[in-house]
């Protein structure tokens, strides 16, 4: 089947200001698709940009049209959650002459009841220098900081100090299932699953729709935020922060809000305008 040429099946690269966008992520390499460009601009983006949904608790929409992302995400350098850094970084790779095709996964995180929807976006990805298909998850807060091999021998494998394993079996459905699993505080544990059926931004805007309103999703209960370095993940969920090491040792402590707004810039690199941080730690969101 040839590719769709219709705009709905891309992701607006040719509107992207390349330029800002790779200085916001410190990236000063080359510019072609190959397998070594793929690692750095993955690296570069994980380790620059964190997750966030300060906007929502705030009583904002959640925009993913790509002028909207560079605004907050590029110029204000805010974060964003799976859906905005995805679609970020697909115009970037799209652009750059990458194949890109976006996929959607399901998180489990090892709670392991229920069915949950597919509320997490991530890439799969193909460079000009080589044949193999590479996953590309720049949206979950917690790496991968590399890209992974979508195959079914990757089994277990390090993105720097971290580890992660990669499994395929057989879904409910008969459909070709694969689980990423990450190694941590609690050892082993399946992070999502997901399949190869493609995804579009209106896909994607129908699951950041449903995230970003519905009162069973979790961002639209308190703060939550995460930074992921090469040897340590930040992670404040609502007054609880976090750190968590590769080798699964980690701390938390709490904190009194009105400290919330310097912790964001210190540890986040987030600096919210101050009426919004005002507005942000007077909020009457859960504090835990």
């Amino acid at each position: 089947m040839s590719k769709p040429t219709d705009p709905a099946y891309h992701w607006n690269g040719t509107d992207l200001d390349l330029d800002d966008y790779l200085a916001r992520i410190g990236f000063d390499g080359g510019r072609v698709p190959s397998v070594a460009i793929l690692r750095a601009l993955v690296r570069a983006h994980t380790t620059s940009i964190p997750f966030e949904n300060l906007e929502i608790i705030l009583g904002r929409s959640i925009d993913l049209d790509l002028a909207t992302l560079q605004d907050k995400m590029v110029r204000r350098r805010r974060g964003g959650y799976c859906y905005e850094n995805v679609e970020l970084f697909a115009a970037a790779l799209e652009r750059i002459g990458f194949g890109v095709t976006g996929l959607s996964g399901r998180v489990s995180m090892g709670a392991g009841a229920g069915l949950r929807p597919a509320t997490h976006a991530l890439l799969r990805v193909t460079t000009a220098d080589d044949d193999r298909v590479w996953l590309c998850d720049v949206g979950f807060g917690a790496g991968p900081l590399e890209p992974y091999e979508l195959s079914a021998t990757t089994g277990e494998f390090a993105a720097g100090a971290w580890k992660f394993r990669l499994d395929n079996t057989v879904g409910e459905l008969d459909s070709d299932l694969w689980v990423l699993h990450q190694f941590g505080s609690a050892g082993w544990i399946d992070r999502y699953t997901f399949t190869l059926n493609p995804q579009y931004r209106i896909d994607y805007a129908v699951g950041s729709h449903f995230v970003s309103t519905s009162p069973r999703s979790p961002f639209t209960t308190r703060p939550y935020a995460q930074r992921f370095r090469p040897d340590v993940h930040y992670v404040l969920d609502g007054t609880t922060l976090t750190a968590e090491r590769p080798d699964g040792t980690g701390d938390s402590r709490h904190l009194d809000p009105a400290d919330l707004p310097q912790i964001l810039a210190e540890v986040f690199d987030i600096e919210l305008a101050p009426p919004d941080a005002a507005a942000w730690v007077a909020t009457p969101w859960p504090r835990t």
